[in-house]
């Protein structure tokens, strides 16, 4: 998730805001202050020859052409840590569906959306994530978010019964996107050279959250950032676009690249708990999602998370080897605290990096 806060006591809650798509709504000229981010470096270069890769789920499953796609697979963990996939089991109908119910949900009347809105102490429901001052610049979005499984991490209060088959199509789609996980976690932890099966059974008993993002179009939109730039503490997140705009982007290279929509893939996003398993091998990219003057852009984002009864930390296999460990192993209790109550200005991951001094 995205992360922008000035005090880090307060990352497990946010302050309403207002709706921005209400304000798009108004055909403004201009951007309200709050949302204008001169304080953003948009200097970074964007690169458009950059392509994220595209890995195949079929070839990684036929043993004919599995060898070459694994190594395809490794290279976009090392060099990106970002990847399409395409034929990865989901049905195309079952997207649709999913696409569907979130642009109703949004389409919704204000004061209809707002009776799912986030209450104080949570970051579930409608409304902005981390948002812990009135001071704070804003980004140009409007979210709701949802914890989806295991089944006892439910708060249906947050869960909108309009439009009436929303709950029935998160359920399903978060079954679906969790047996994704389970399938694309096989093959990362085989591009690593690990026993797949005990990773693949820690995510099947994971934790999975759902994020629905809508970025309205913007009078300003070089002015504004839809979502800021971050890396996910997750251990893969899993991206559906609701149509063909742009707005993702990763940092390669120290260059910003268009994630361009593919017609029914998925985007793979490696998280931080990867990034530890690997001891450094793969890496959590930095993205970001920037907007536009014309198109409003959806996207789904699911959260995946192994088992919270398993610890964080270098896989053994891969410190065996003679390489020292760049991470501690934490519980996943210490691992939550350490995001939520750390300092600000060190990174998270930089935070968790076994000290050599």
């Amino acid at each position: 998730m995205a992360l922008a806060s000035s005090d880090s006591e307060s990352l497990e809650w946010s302050l309403p805001v207002p709706s921005v798509q209400e304000l798009a709504i108004q055909k403004l000229d201009k951007v309200p202050l709050r949302y204008v981010r001169d304080d953003l470096d948009q200097t970074t270069p964007s690169n458009p020859s950059l392509r994220v890769p595209l890995i195949d789920m079929n070839k990684l499953a036929n043993p004919e052409s599995h060898e070459k796609e694994l190594q395809k697979l490794h290279f976009a963990c090392q060099e990106w840590g970002v990847f399409q996939i395409i034929n990865h089991g989901v049905f195309d109908e079952s997207l649709s569906k999913m696409r569907q119910q979130v642009q109703e949900f949004f389409d919704l009347p204000l004061q209809e959306k707002k009776r799912w809105a986030q209450k104080p102490g949570s970051l579930e429901g409608y409304g902005q994530a981390f948002v812990t001052s009135e001071e704070q610049k804003l980004e140009w979005n409007d979210m709701i978010f949802l914890k989806t499984l295991p089944l006892q991490d439910r708060s249906l209060n947050f869960w909108p019964e309009n439009p009436q088959e929303f709950r029935k199509t998160v359920e399903s789609y978060s079954e679906d996107m969790r047996n994704v996980a389970v399938s694309i976690v096989r093959f990362i932890t085989m591009g690593l050279g690990l026993e797949a099966q005990k990773f693949c059974d820690t995510f099947k008993e994971g934790t999975y959250e759902i994020r629905m993002n809508c970025y309205p179009p913007c009078p300003e939109p070089e002015r504004v950032i839809g979502l800021n730039p971050h890396a996910d503490i997750s251990g893969i997140t899993l991206l559906l676009e609701c149509g063909d705009t742009p707005g993702l982007q990763v940092l390669k290279d120290e260059h910003w690249v268009n994630v361009e929509p593919v017609n029914g893939a998925i985007v793979v996003n490696l998280g931080h708990i990867i990034e530890i398993i690997s001891n450094g091998k793969y890496k959590a990219p930095d993205h970001r999602a920037v907007v536009n003057n014309s198109k409003q852009r959806m996207s789904i984002v699911t959260f995946c998370y192994p088992n919270p009864s398993a610890d964080i930390g270098p896989a053994e296999k891969l410190i065996k080897s003679g390489s020292p460990p760049v991470y501690k192993t934490l519980t996943n209790a210490e691992y939550f605290h350490s995001f939520f109550n750390r300092k600000l200005e060190v990174s998270f991951i930089d935070s968790l990096k076994i000290s050599l001094s």
